[in-house]
């Protein structure tokens, strides 16, 4: 099995967090807006801390939250993982000019949902 990481030049964009609700997403975006000494910007959904860490308003996909990955091929990439057993789902899925740009995975390791991102 090939190195998916070095396949797809693979990063870690941003982590994602489900809060309870505005309120609770709010304080914790603060906290890591302290920590990091990050701007913080509001969302409809979400509030993000620098482009670390995106905390959801609600229960977003993911017991826990998400990990974004950014890949150099997601059409590739998700090919790779069909290979594993694990798909796209299809109506997050974004297409621009006839490539995927965006979409999450259906599968969730340690509670957190995974989504990809064209680099």
């Amino acid at each position: 099995m090939e190195d998916a990481v070095k396949m797809f030049d693979m990063k870690v964009l941003h982590v994602g967090i489900n809060a309870k609700d505005a309120d609770q997403a709010k304080g914790w975006a603060d906290e890591f807006q302290q920590f990091f000494n990050i701007p913080e910007k509001m969302g409809n959904s979400s509030v993000w801390a620098g482009n670390l860490v995106e905390i959801m308003k609600g229960n977003g996909r993911g017991t826990h939250g998400h990990i974004a990955l950014g890949v150099n091929d997601c059409d590739k990439a998700i090919e790779y993982f069909k290979g594993l057993g694990v798909n796209p789902i299809e109506e997050t899925r974004k297409v621009v000019d006839g490539k995927t740009t965006f979409t999450y995975l259906d599968k969730e390791i340690a509670g957190f949902a995974i989504h990809l991102n064209q680099l």
